[in-house]
């Protein structure tokens, strides 16, 4: 991938439960980002199957082997793409994943880190949570690292993330007005938890949304994309669209030496405070 990027997030209105549709839905979108020469296409969390509260786990998960992550991927030619998925891991358990998928093939999976049990979110309770935070290559400029709606959430992560090298963040989330209940504002919340990362570890971010009701649960789109800087290059509305912008690693290269977060950060103290209050872990 060269130094400039055209990224886009595909913030789509899911068919609960139906993968063929929503595989469709997938590769009509592909084609519109590939036409208009994107890079690299983001799609929500989940979105092969829908956000559900309760999934089939047996009936809609996927093997990393699985034919459709062949067609997304030929689908998207020259372009990189990250879906969301229910896998099935060796192991027999199930996983809130995100596949990246280039050059004609599946490449890497993302298996969410931080399973929320709070509000109306019961995560904890149907899937299993990943174990390692990679950093995923796009060509020589860029190294990509993806968290999942809730990882966002958890400071450790971004910065973890940043440590590794990561110059981009990928977000797909899967966003509900009321999912978190008590008047949280999620929209709101978005908005500040995503500018906080981009600026304070100059990473420009892609946030991937799903929009539209289902039942219970109002998804508000609202996807973005942010410059290292945290400013917005593009902003979603509420329903079904296809947001694109152009960013570029010297940015990301001069904000992070402006703001030296993740240079200067101290990962031997933090070690070393973690150790010394081990309660401060299993606070409510």
């Amino acid at each position: 991938m060269a130094a400039r990027l055209k990224v886009a997030v595909a913030q789509i209105a899911c068919i609960p439960g139906d993968l063929q549709a929503n595989l469709l839905n997938h590769l009509r979108m592909a084609e519109q980002a590939r036409h208009a020469g994107v890079d690299l296409l983001v799609f929500p969390e989940l979105s092969l199957t829908d956000y559900l509260p309760a999934p089939d786990c047996a009936a809609l998960a996927l093997g990393r082997d699985a034919p459709v992550f062949g067609q997304l991927a030929r689908a998207g030619g020259s372009m990189a793409m990250s879906a969301g998925f229910i896998e099935r891991g060796d192991d027999g358990r199930y996983y809130n994943a995100q596949a990246f998928l280039a050059h004609g093939r599946l490449q890497a999976v993302h298996r969410k880190l931080y399973l929320p049990g709070y509000g109306t979110l019961r995560e904890d309770r149907v899937y299993a949570k990943g174990e390692q935070l990679r950093i995923q290559a796009l060509g020589d400029n860029w190294q990509a690292a993806t968290l999942i709606c809730a990882d966002h959430w958890n400071p450790a992560l971004p910065w973890l993330a940043a440590l590794g090298g990561a110059n981009l963040m990928l977000v797909p989330a899967a966003s509900a007005r009321g999912a978190v209940g008590d008047g949280f504002d999620n929209p709101r919340g978005w908005e500040i938890n995503l500018l906080h990362t981009a600026l304070t570890y100059g990473l420009p971010t892609v946030f991937a949304n799903h929009c539209g009701q289902r039942g219970d649960a109002d998804f508000w789109g609202g996807s973005r994309i942010l410059d290292a800087c945290g400013r917005e290059l593009a902003c979603a509305g509420s329903g079904p669209d296809l947001i694109m912008a152009d960013i570029f690693a010297a940015d990301g290269v001069a904000a992070r030496r402006r703001l030296p977060t993740a240079r200067d950060s101290d990962p031997v103290l933090v070690g070393q405070l973690l150790a010394r209050y081990p309660g401060a872990r299993d606070t409510p």
